[in-house]
């Protein structure tokens, strides 16, 4: 009986601390980005860029205090996703969706954007770097479907033409839209 107690022990023990290193791991992954938050103004107009209704599924890579879906949401009637690495900023939009009165409409996820899967978005919107936006390009065209719309605040996808480019008090808006799948 005090051997199957100590293997029980034992494994529990284990088992706590293969759950502790894993929650450090993703803890403290270092974001690919800095947290710089989309100005209001650049907000509203990445939406009406992409033409978001109430039927669009928004999703902010890199969400940070989750000011782009809360705005789809309220403004627009979209439901969204906001994905962040960062813990804190998945709490502090949270709270700003609470504030909103948003919360049926958006969740807030702590994620890995190279991890997670975004193909119900019908919308992407982005405010990485550029290495970022082309490490996640090959992954947005396998996940998302033709005539998804994807639109970032200040950095392209190097060599994919966006469909349109606009400047809005000072920062570049870019425009895609996903292209039926080759066959």
């Amino acid at each position: 009986m005090r051997t199957i107690t100590n293997l029980l022990g034992s494994l529990l023990l284990l088992l706590c601390a293969t759950g502790f290193v894993h929650a450090q791991e993703t803890a403290t992954r270092t974001p690919d980005v800095p947290y710089v938050p989309t100005r209001q103004v650049v907000v509203d107009a990445m939406l009406k860029l992409a033409k978001v209704t109430k039927d669009d599924v928004v999703y902010d890579l890199g969400c940070g205090d989750g000011r782009i879906v809360i705005t789809a949401a309220k403004e627009y009637g979209a439901t969204g996703t906001g994905i962040d690495i960062n813990p804190e900023r998945i709490k502090e939009a949270n709270a700003n969706a609470q504030k909103a009165n948003v919360t049926d409409k958006v969740k807030f996820v702590e994620g890995d954007l190279f991890e997670t899967d975004f193909s119900k978005a019908t919308v992407v919107t982005l405010y990485l770097l550029p290495t970022v936006n082309m490490k996640l390009r090959p992954i947005l065209l396998e996940q998302l479907k033709p005539g998804s719309r994807i639109v970032s605040h200040s950095f392209d996808m190097g060599d994919w033409k966006p469909d349109q480019t606009i400047n809005v008090d000072g920062s570049t808006i870019y425009f895609w839209t996903v292209p039926a799948k080759k066959k």
